[in-house]
């Protein structure tokens, strides 16, 4: 084993080291470039990028639903000779249903124990924060693998006692739980100690065997074997440069709530929470991060570089490839469309059809101008107003005409201009 300060140490000194795996991200791959070594594929996902290069030089556009497919038969998951198990792609309409009316019947998320080398980080943290950095969030019990045999066991407590109710609430949000039935298993994946392959067998297997429903089992997967390696890959195609991308010119800074992670003044419930889930656990799922966090910081212009580079930064499971198409591209549209067919902007009816968090809130998802009127409600209007740009979208052409139907657009708009509180 091989230690160094800095991995830049390498380049005086290359430590005996003849060989890498190509990494991740544009910084680490120009470093590796520059030693004399042998460089093999990268690891840590379902396809290579040699597979990505043959499926986007023969398709049209570069849609997910169809690379999803491909992953599927390519890799021969889910599929019964050749058609797919269930006899559909997948089953996003049976997975769409809010939080239930009592707390969710599941298992809590796998946790491991702490150990020395747990102690001994937290001494190196607490010292490279009385030198003057800063870290976000709560210190507290690690709630994620930290090894190889830890990774294995929550991925075991997770097929046998979460996966099957993993579908039908994949896309809620319950005050009640921070993990519903998510599988936390993204980190260890990012990590390396899983092989999201093996990760899906897993999976897989649950449904052969009858442990898990195919909605679930089938959503699951999707997320593996479509979002994740698709959001890889795109991390290349779009280039570096992408993360600077701003097509909506939004200019706003980050405001402290979100930069500290300080968000008790906050009155919006579902921004209070979410932020507050934030900063104890390092992980929302992806409902909070795009339809909470990111719709906010959507309506509200925030800049698009800070936002992504605050996922990264704030996520236990944030990296410079899995950030930027979901927040420049699903969050921000700060790319003009080049990943989404259209901004991803919901008002307060979509937050109180699939969260518990207006039934608590001050704020009424119903009114939008007021004092007791919700943010996003009238953050959505004035955020159609102040892009009027976006009117030529057709997938938009339901919202402009709402918007041109309003009586109370000009109070929304002085309301809003005048917003300081949340």
């Amino acid at each position: 084993m091989v230690e160094l300060d800095s991995y830049r140490d390498l380049l005086s000194d290359n430590r005996g080291v003849t060989s890498a795996i190509n990494p991740t991200s544009y910084p680490f791959r120009r470093l590796v470039s520059q030693l004399e070594v042998e460089v093999s594929p990268a690891r840590g996902f379902c396809s290579s990028e040699q597979d990505w290069e043959s499926f986007a030089t023969a398709s049209k556009r570069l849609r997910l639903e169809d690379f999803y497919r491909k992953q599927r038969q390519r890799l021969n998951v889910l599929m019964d000779e050749l058609e797919p198990s269930g006899g559909a792609w997948n089953f996003d309409q049976e997975n769409r249903l809010p939080p239930p009316k009592t707390t969710l019947d599941v298992q809590l998320p796998w946790q491991p124990l702490e150990d020395e080398i747990d102690a001994q980080v937290r001494r190196e943290l607490d010292h490279l924060e009385s030198e003057g950095a800063v870290f976000l969030g709560n210190d507290g019990p690690r709630k994620f693998a930290g090894n190889r045999e830890q990774a294995l066991n929550a991925l075991q407590h997770f097929i046998e006692h979460r996966l099957d109710l993993f579908g039908p609430y994949e896309d809620a949000v319950d005050s009640r739980s921070w993990a519903m039935s998510h599988s936390l298993l993204s980190a260890p994946m990012n990590l390396g100690l899983l092989d999201p392959i093996e990760v899906v067998r897993a999976a897989e297997q649950a449904f052969r065997s009858g442990n898990a429903r195919l909605q679930s089992v089938e959503g699951f997967i999707r997320q593996i074997i479509g979002w994740r390696d698709y959001v890889w890959h795109l991390y290349w195609q779009f280039g570096e440069d992408y993360s600077s991308k701003n097509e909506l010119k939004a200019n706003v800074p980050l405001p402290s709530f979100m930069t500290d992670l300080e968000p008790t003044d906050l009155q919006a419930n579902c921004l209070r929470s979410s932020l507050s889930d934030l900063r104890d656990n390092a992980w929302l799922h992806h409902i909070p991060r795009l339809m909470i966090l990111g719709n906010h910081s959507l309506q509200r212009g925030y800049l698009p570089s800070e936002v992504n580079d605050w996922f990264i930064d704030a996520f236990v499971d944030g990296t410079p490839w899995v950030m930027p198409a979901n927040t420049i591209g699903m969050s921000l549209f700060a790319d003009g469309g080049m990943m989404s067919t259209k901004p991803y902007a919901a008002g307060g009816a979509y937050l109180s059809k699939m969260t518990n968090y207006c039934k608590d809130c001050p704020l009424n998802p119903k009114i939008r101008v007021g004092e007791d009127a919700c943010p996003f409600t009238a953050g959505y209007w004035n955020f159609l107003d102040k892009n009027q740009q976006l009117k030529s979208n057709h997938r938009l052409s339901n919202s402009f005409a709402g918007l041109r139907k309003l009586s109370d657009l000009e109070a929304i708009r002085i309301q809003e201009e005048k917003r300081k509180t949340f």
